[in-house]
Parts: structure tokens; sequence; C-alpha cells
């Protein structure tokens, strides 16, 4: 799962990404307006934390440009300003929850949860996947209650794949969703290759089904009923 905190506080935004690399997100930092404007250009997210105060800009217009573009990452508002015109706005304007600070880390990680379980699982916290079940909140994968031990990026292009079902996804959007603020130093897709051929391994292991396909020139796709 793949995070983009939008905040200025560099205090707040240290804590918050150690706490989502503890819950094992992929998680992005802009500290300011042009820097978030420029990864919601570029990239896809699971799930943004938007803070609507931020040097040479208002976080709000970042959301109302997100709807103008119809894109789908969820989005929950992380303020200090408490007041109810903020909330009504960023709520209509498509914000999916309004999170006031001070907060609880454990708080913001299940409002995480239940925006993605919402957008992507419709509500539950697994899916099932031909003959895979796949908890977005214990990230385990499972073949007939069997657990399957798979690393983070593993797991994160499984659950990528598996959201893209019967959809064909490029090789840059792949990298780019597993490689964080990464993608820049990478000339090639060797690392891409090397951790989906180590992902089919272990699926095959586990007796799954071989339902990651290679579309040649094009990108990966998991063929699913």
């Amino acid at each position: 799962m793949k995070i983009l905190l939008i905040e200025d506080e560099e205090q707040l935004s240290k804590s918050i990404l150690v706490y989502m690399k503890s819950e094992k997100y992929v998680c992005e930092l802009a500290e300011d307006f042009e820097e978030a404007k420029e990864k919601l250009e570029c990239y896809d997210y699971d799930c943004i934390l938007l803070d609507i105060t931020l040097p040479n800009g208002n976080g709000l217009h970042l959301l109302k440009q997100l709807k103008d573009e119809k894109k789908t990452d969820g989005v929950i508002i992380i303020s200090a300003k408490n007041s109810l015109d903020d909330k009504i706005n960023g709520l209509q304007w498509g914000a999916d929850d309004y999170l006031a600070k001070p907060f609880h880390l454990s708080e913001l990680g299940a409002r995480i949860s239940a925006v993605i379980r919402r957008r992507q699982f419709k509500g539950n916290s697994s899916i099932l996947i031909n003959d895979l079940e796949i908890n977005a909140e214990t990230k385990l994968i499972s073949h007939h209650g069997r657990p399957i031990d798979l690393t983070r990026k593993e797991f994160d292009i499984l659950l990528y794949l598996s959201v893209n079902k019967n959809r064909i996804i490029s090789k840059t959007a792949i990298a780019e969703h597993i490689a964080e603020d990464n993608i820049q130093f990478f000339d090639n897709f060797d690392f891409l290759y090397a951790h989906i051929k180590n992902l089919k391994k272990k699926l095959a292991l586990a007796g799954a089904k071989d339902c990651i396909k290679s579309v040649y020139g094009m990108g990966y796709k998991l063929e699913a009923s």
C-alpha cells in the first residue's frame, strides 16, 4: 500500500513516517504545496494524508485538483484547523475523512485502513483472488488457509495487481508503486523482474494458480475469474 503524506510540520511528519513503516506501508512525504502537486500529477496513491495549511498553498486546492482529474486516491485531511467550515468543505470536495490534530497514530492507522477497505476492498478487510486470500489489515497472503511468506515488496506487487485484476499494468507503474522516491535511481527494470520472479516462485511452491502473466512489451496482468 502506497501512502502520500502532505505535511510541513517536521516532527509530526517524522513520527508518521516511522509509524507507517512499522505498519508496512510505503509512505512518501511532500512538505509544501508545489512538491505535493508534482507528486499527485506523476503518481497514484492508495491514500493521501493531506494538511490544509501548507507553505505556498492551500491543501483544499490539491483536493479539488484530484477530483477534477477524477483520480480515485483516498484522502484523509489532517489539520490543526478544527472549524466546522473546513471539515464540511473538505468532505464536500471529496475527502474520505477528516482528522484534527493532535491525534494518536493508532487512530490515524485505523482511519487509513478504513479508507482503503472502502475504496479497494468494498468494506472488507480481505479479498479473494482465485485460490488466494489477501488481507489488507494483517498484510498476509494465504492459499486455502495456509500462509505464504512474502516480503513487503512482493506483497505490495501482488496486492497492486489484485486490485487491478484483469488489467494490464505497465512495468513503470508497478516500479513506481514499490520503489517509493527512489525510482529515478533505476535505469532498468531488473529489480522489478527479480521481485516478480520470486513472488511467482513462492506462489507456485504454495500450490497457487499461476495467475500473474507477462504481457510482452506492455507489463503484467493478474488473471482472475
